[in-house]
């Protein structure tokens, strides 16, 4: 799988995961895999870049 294809995947996967959050008392491994999707978006879209991610 190509960089750009993990990309639209993880920006797929935290989509789907936005939509299925509920409004109130949100399970905390959903706000967790939300987190952790959002940091390998993060990570990826810097390496295309070729920059370095901040910590």
């Amino acid at each position: 799988m190509t960089r750009e294809e993990e990309i639209r995947t993880l920006e797929q996967r935290i989509a789907d995961l936005r939509r299925r959050l509920p409004a109130h008392s949100v399970r905390p491994h959903m706000l967790q895999e939300l987190e952790e999707l959002e940091e390998a978006l993060e990570r990826l879209q810097a390496e295309a870049e070729g920059t370095p991610r901040a910590k």
